[in-house]
């Protein structure tokens, strides 16, 4: 990767009026929007991040010349690069939760037989799944896929992240996320008002349930994992047919909750190796 010193930064990447957004802030929209689509046309990046095709073309050839992103020739698709990969693994590394949850989504798809999925907070009001197990049911509810990006507040995972991060920052993300669902209207069910009693609810009872309003019939019950720093730094959740998660709310909750816990305490802890199941008992 490359460093450029403030006075000689690529054109593509110099500073902009405070008015309007930065080059930079553009370029990482862009990122953003080929790391959801994986593979993407212009057109497509375009549309995704409502810039002109002319300013998406310019940044983007500056960022397959820094590797950041790759172009097939025959395709003419955008794809993430070599430098991003590098950058994304990069920032795992230091604040990985998978190795730590993944023994946890094991014992739930096995448990109960629908498909476990780690989130983590994105940027841009998002989050990201960064790791699912497959659960036995023949009908199969998860829309998402390793590297999914989703609005905070669509799917379970994803709304117990909004809801117990602390007061302020959440009307923050709030302010981003309902002006984001409505300009996209993809997902017409949800608004800000849904969102803000299902935050009230979720942190009454310390979980999430949120049914029928991404997809019909199919939903999730969620919780989030706390940092020692009282954040929410991931969340782990079930997606499942709506009817069974309402028959097996309760059930679901306090597994969720014993699951979770397990992962904080590994986390708060020094500890080199993974706690036990049996180490909460």
């Amino acid at each position: 990767m490359k460093l450029f010193p403030s006075s000689s930064l690529p054109t593509e990447l110099a500073p902009e009026s405070a008015d309007a957004p930065s080059s930079v802030g553009k370029a990482c929209r862009i990122l953003r929007a080929i790391t959801h689509l994986q593979q993407a046309r212009l057109t497509d990046i375009s549309q995704a991040t409502n810039l002109d095709k002319a300013t998406v073309l310019r940044l983007l050839e500056a960022l397959v010349r820094e590797g950041f992103v790759l172009r097939d020739a025959d395709t003419k698709l955008y794809r993430g690069g070599p430098e991003l990969q590098l950058a994304g693994a990069a920032a795992l590394a230091r604040s990985d939760p998978r190795t730590i949850v993944r023994p946890s989504l094991v014992r739930l798809a096995d448990a109960f037989e629908d498909t476990a999925i780690l989130s983590i907070p994105s940027s841009g009001a998002e989050s990201m799944c960064v790791d699912l197990e497959l659960g036995r049911y023949p009908i199969r509810a998860n829309y998402l896929e390793i590297g999914s990006r989703r609005l905070l507040g669509v799917g379970a995972g994803s709304l117990a992240l909004l809801a117990f991060m602390p007061d302020r920052e959440r009307q923050a993300a709030l302010e981003i996320v309902a002006a984001q669902l409505q300009r996209t209207q993809r997902y017409p069910r949800i608004d800000r008002d849904l969102l803000e009693a299902k935050i009230a609810e979720s942190t009454s009872r310390g979980h999430v349930v949120l049914l029928d309003v991404v997809v019909v019939r199919m939903g999730g019950i969620a919780v989030p994992i706390m940092g020692a720093n009282g954040r929410a730094v991931a969340a782990i959740s079930i997606a499942a047919l709506s009817d069974r998660i309402v028959e097996r709310e309760v059930e679901l909750a306090v597994v969720l909750r014993r699951e979770a816990a397990l992962c904080e305490r590994w986390l708060h802890s020094s500890a080199a190796t993974p706690l036990r199941e049996d180490a909460f008992a």
